[in-house]
Formats: C-alpha cells, sequence, structure tokens
C-alpha cells in the first residue's frame, strides 16, 4: 500500500512543465516535505537510454508501435525502481509525465486503439495510478511557438500540428473521463502565472483530502 502522494504534470510541447516542477518543488521544500523529481521517458539510467532512443531523429521510420513498446518498457523500469519505492517509503512523488501521456501521445497522437494502451498498463507494478494529475493546456500554436527557441527540435517535436491537435484532444478527453484526477490549468499564460496555478491546485486538493 502507497502513503504518499504521486503527482504527475502533464501538456503537450511548451505548455511550461518544467517551471511548474520547479515551484511545486519549492512549494514542498517549504513545507518541509520530501518530494521525488522524477520524469517520463526516463527516471532511472536504463529508463534514461531508452528516452534517449525514442527521441533520436533516425533515417528508418519509426513504427508507432515500437515507439509505444519502448514508452512502456522505460515506464515499467521507471514505476518498479523509482516510484513505487518511493511511495512506499511515505515520500511524495512528482513526475514530469507519465502514462496519461501514452493515451494522448501514441494514442492520440498515433491513432493506437486505447485498448492496446490500456492492455499494457496493466502491466504497471500494482497498476499504479496517479493521485492527482495536473494537465497544462492551450491551443497547440502557442506551445509551438514557444520552444523555436529551444534549438534543435527531437524527432516527436519535428511532428506536424494536426498531430499536436489530436495530442491535446486526447489529454482533454482523459480530463474529462476522469475529473476526480485531473486539474486543467490554463497554460496559455506567462510561466510564473502557471505555476502559481499549479501550486494553489495541490494545496486545494490538499485540503480536500484531509
Amino acid at each position: 500500500m502507497k502513503s504518499g502522494h504521486f503527482i504527475t504534470i502533464e501538456g503537450t510541447e511548451g505548455m511550461g512543465k518544467s517551471t511548474v516542477m520547479q515551484a511545486v518543488q519549492t512549494y514542498f521544500q517549504s513545507n518541509q516535505r520530501p518530494l521525488v523529481l522524477t520524469r517520463e521517458p526516463g527516471g532511472t539510467p536504463l529508463a534514461e537510454s531508452i528516452r534517449a532512443l525514442l527521441l533520436a531523429n533516425y533515417e528508418e521510420e519509426v513504427s508507432e508501435h515500437t515507439e509505444l513498446l519502448l514508452m512502456f518498457a522505460s515506464r515499467y523500469q521507471h514505476a518498479q525502481t523509482i516510484i513505487a519505492p518511493a511511495l512506499k517509503e511515505g515520500l511524495n512523488v512528482l513526475s514530469d509525465r507519465y502514462v496519461d501521456a501514452s493515451y494522448a501521445y501514441q494514442g492520440g497522437g498515433r491513432n493506437i486503439p486505447f485498448k492496446h494502451i490500456d492492455a499494457l498498463t496493466q502491466w504497471i507494478p500494482n497498476t499504479l495510478m496517479p493521485d492527482l494529475t495536473l494537465l497544462l493546456d492551450a491551443p497547440v500554436h502557442v506551445g509551438l511557438e514557444r520552444i523555436q527557441s529551444r534549438g534543435e527540435s527531437d524527432r516527436i517535436e519535428q511532428e506536424k500540428v494536426s498531430f499536436f491537435e489530436r495530442v491535446r484532444a486526447a489529454y482533454l478527453a482523459r480530463a474529462k473521463a476522469e475529473p476526480n484526477r485531473f486539474v486543467v490549468l490554463d497554460a496559455s499564460q506567462d510561466k510564473e502565472a502557471v505555476a502559481a496555478q499549479a501550486v494553489s491546485a495541490i494545496q486545494q486538493w490538499e485540503e480536500a483530502q484531509s
């Protein structure tokens, strides 16, 4: 049985997830509460190696099913090695993306049937799911304009606008289907305002749990 809280930050490219992660970390530290920061794909040395494979640019076409299976290979290692043990110890965990990202990117973006993602999700240790998910949402063009200054784009960032529109729609559909877990935040504001929204949402959620 887990005793810590598992919180995830989700959203398409350029929504300000990194800034939100830092703000939430500061919030927990200021209250002297333990927090484990992690990300997906990645989070462990092996999972980070898989992340590099997933985001690299190749001359050959990468199958959408290969992408999905690599995502879950990374996720299983991540959940088993980092998330589940931390929660069991009573630590809070904050992850930059998790399983909802596969429903959005591989399900929505790549059009893989959700039933295939459901089946893979059952493989996650104890079918571990977040207690709270903050979805940073804004029109796709807003995020894509923000990432233009980052330099060379990875394989997924190079996708067409229509791909990211499907990703966003899938995220919003999941949020609508699970209103008790998701909080949708307006990420079209400046990054400091978005971060403040995120911390406030966590505070309100925690108060509701007590």
